[in-house]
C-alpha cells in the first residue's frame, strides 16, 4: 500500500497527540483496529471515503494509492471530521468540491517547499 499524507491532516482530538505515532503504524501497515483513515476517493465520482485500520489489513489494499487527510477515533469520530472537512470546504471556496479544494491545497503546499 502506498500512502500519501495530506499537509494541514484532519486528526480527531483524541488522536492529537498520538499522530504520529499511528502515521507510523499506518506508513508500515499496522494500523490501530479502532483508527479510521479519511482519504479521498478513489473513484472520482465521490470526494472521500473512510476506512477501519482493520479494513486495511485486506490484500485488496496491497496495492493501493490512499491520500489520508484525516485520522480518527472510531466511526462516530470519522463522521464528525468528514463534517467538518465539507464545512471548511464550504467556508474557503463557497462549494463542495472537496476533492478539488484538498488537491489546490497540497499542490500549493508541495510547490512552496520546493520553491517554485
Amino acid at each position: 500500500m502506498k500512502i500519501k499524507c495530506y499537509c494541514d491532516l484532519y486528526v480527531s482530538e483524541s488522536l492529537k497527540n498520538k499522530q504520529n505515532q499511528i502515521l507510523e503504524e499506518v506508513m508500515e501497515q499496522r494500523p490501530r483496529p479502532s483508527v479510521y483513515l479519511i482519504t479521498l476517493a478513489q473513484g472520482k465520482q465521490n470526494h472521500l471515503e473512510f476506512y477501519s485500520g482493520l479494513l486495511l489489513w485486506q490484500h485488496v489494499f496491497d496495492h493501493a494509492e490512499l491520500f489520508v487527510v484525516g485520522l480518527a477515533d472510531g466511526y462516530y469520530e470519522a463522521v464528525e471530521l468528514v463534517e467538518k472537512i465539507i464545512n471548511d470546504t464550504i467556508r474557503a471556496t463557497g462549494d463542495v468540491n472537496v476533492r478539488g479544494y484538498l488537491n489546490r491545497s497540497q499542490m500549493k503546499f508541495e510547490e512552496s517547499r520546493a520553491g517554485i
